[in-house]
Formats: C-alpha cells, structure tokens, sequence
C-alpha cells in the first residue's frame, strides 16, 4: 500500500491529537465487539457487515440488493440491538402512502380546553435504524418522501417541521429477481444512497453452518457495544481522520474515468457507461475510506481503502450501454477495469524517477 507522505496525526495540538488517537483505538475497538456479537447470529456475509459499518460510521445510507432469505432483516435487527438503537421495518406495497412513513396530522379533542387541535402522530420513519423492505414496490411519490428523509434528516408537515432521531441509518432493500409490478428508483434518487450492497448466496460450508445453527432451540445472547451518543461522536472521528494530497486526486480522477465525456476516457468506457458518476460520488469514495481506514486500527487514509470500497458507491452510480448489456457485461465488471487503468499519482511520479 502506498503509505509515503501519508499524514499520520490528526492534530498539530499533542493533547488534542492524543484524545483524537485514543478515540480512533476505541471505534476500532468497537468494531471488533460488533464483528463478535453480529458474527453470533449471522454465518458468513464478512464483506456486507463491514460495508454496513463502514456507510453506519459514515453517516451514509445503504442499499441491500439480493433476493429474499438471505437474513437482510435479521441482519439489520441484529446490528440495532446490539447498537442500542431503535429500528423499525416498512414492507413498500404499491399502496404505501407518504404519510404512511412520515406521519400525520390528527386532530383530537384537548380536555382541559375542550377544543380540537392538530397534533402530529409520528411515522415509523422517526426511528435510529429503518428497513425499507422492497423499496421499489412503492410508487415514486412514497419513495420521494423516503429519499428526501435521508436526505434531509427531518420531515415537513404542513408548515412544521420535525427532526428525525440522531443516528438515523436507512437500508432498503430490492429484490434483483421479481421485478414485475416494481417501480425502479430513478438514478437521481439512487445517488441518495452511499452504498449499493449486494448480498450473495453462502457458500457451501456457511450453508450448512446456518442449517445446524438455525434449526436447533438454542437463542444467541447479545451484547450492546455501542450507544447512539457513541455512534455520533465516532462520526465525528470519521470525518477528522487525515487524507494525504494524492488519495484525492485518485479518487477525483477514479470519478471521472467512469464518464464518456471527458477528454482522454478510455474505449471501454465510452463503449460501455453511457452516463457516470457525479461528484457526489467523489465525496463518498473518501468518507468510506476514512471509515475503513480507522475501523482497521489505522491513521491513515490510503488509495487502497478508496479501492475497497470503490464497487458499492460507484455501481448504482454507473449507467451501461446497450453494447454492455449485450456483451452480458456489467457495472462491476466495468468498475474492475477502471481500477486497474486509473493509475495512482504517487506511482506515476515513481515511474518518471526511474526514468530520469
């Protein structure tokens, strides 16, 4: 991993540095008790858990694609009770109102004035963890008032407004298979989302390890290993951790190779993504680093991290041409491609000193 010239403090004030050092030990810490805990209910699944995490720590949202049985809401129970955190799921059915989530206005009787009055009955939406369960069964209206919840951490209702719980972390799911009767969430409204998360079959020994595990009586007992007021203060340490000059510029420039337009792209590129990644997409590459980073132990940021968590927030960000479809080759196959042309500045310059 190229760590030259990486920054390794996070203050110039030894005090301060040393108090943001000692909370960075503790998220990764944490990390590993959550890994345990999640590990006693969950077989397998090591690359969705930390995706998670890390979009948790990095005050992202998630989406979950996979087709059902594969414990997606078991999952997300399991990750708010052990956080502590409340959590509420939404099965989206075509006749989901927005109200529906977000709450309404009800008007009920005062008893010590006798007069009616409006008073706001919360949604299921006013949770820390929600599980929008089939996200894209519900028509585009319910779906913007999701989208814009995420967005904007508070609900309006008439001419109020009203603060969503802190943390708050959404994961919806899709269902890649039964698309009939769906309403695909527009790329615009995709962008919402830090992550794409594709949840995969197990494999064969993880199989039968959750058929001996989940048709026995015997009930895991889990342990809280981090509060809310925890969550919001290791966010906050996410965003102090330090990121060295050339981890920009990689992920600018890995961004901007997804886009046909620009000048220089490679063919592969204009062959296959017809629209690319926005800046948006940029901001997460660096975040989600930030978070692997210190979830590892470590102080740095470097362009491995932004390589490792460069599939999730750049596949639901891509748009394939029908050359691409054709070929049966996907937004992931094209993400590969573009980590191993879109060279990393510090080995640039390496190779120009080896020639001089």
């Amino acid at each position: 991993m190229d760590q030259t010239d990486e920054a390794a403090v996070l203050s110039s004030n030894p005090d301060a540095r040393e108090r943001e050092a000692q909370a960075i030990r503790g998220l990764s810490a944490a990390y590993s008790r959550l890994r345990e805990e999640i590990g006693k209910v969950i077989i397998g699944q090591d690359d969705v858990v930390d995706q998670l995490l890390i979009a948790l720590f990095s005050r992202g949202h998630c989406l979950l694609v996979g087709v059902p049985g594969l414990a997606k809401t078991l999952l997300v129970s399991t990750i708010s009770q052990i956080l502590q955190l409340s959590f509420r799921r939404i099965q989206f059915t075509p006749d989901l109102m927005p109200s529906d989530i977000t709450g309404t206005d009800v008007l009920q009787d005062d008893p010590e004035t006798g007069r009616r009055t409006f008073q706001f009955m919360q949604g299921p939406l006013f949770t820390h963890i929600l599980l929008a369960d089939e996200i894209n069964r519900t028509p585009p209206k319910t779906q913007a008032a999701l989208l814009e919840a995420m967005q904007e951490r508070h609900v309006s209702v008439g001419s109020n407004t009203y603060r969503l719980p802190s943390p708050f972390f959404v994961l919806a799911t899709q269902n890649p298979i039964e698309q009939e009767g769906t309403y695909p969430l527009p790329e615009a409204q995709l962008d919402r989302f830090m992550f794409n998360v594709v949840v995969d079959y197990p494999s064969a020994a993880e199989e039968l390890r959750i058929l001996k595990a989940t048709t026995g009586g015997d009930t895991p007992e889990l342990k809280h290993a981090l509060t809310g007021e925890q969550i919001l203060a290791l966010q906050e340490v996410v965003r102090k951790v330090p990121v060295a000059e050339h981890v920009f510029v990689y992920a600018r420039d890995l961004v901007r190779a997804t886009r046909p337009q620009e000048p220089g792209t490679a063919k592969f590129v204009r062959d296959y993504i017809s629209w690319g990644a926005g800046p948006r997409a940029g901001q997460y590459l660096i975040v989600g680093a930030k978070a692997r980073a210190i979830l590892e132990g470590r102080f740095h940021v470097s362009t491995e991290d932004v390589k490792a968590v460069a599939h999730p927030v750049l596949r639901h960000r891509i748009v394939t041409t029908f050359q691409a479809d054709s070929e049966g080759i996907g937004p992931n196959d094209v993400i590969d491609r573009l980590l191993k042309a879109v060279p990393v500045e510090l080995q640039q310059r390496a190779k120009k000193l080896v020639k001089t």
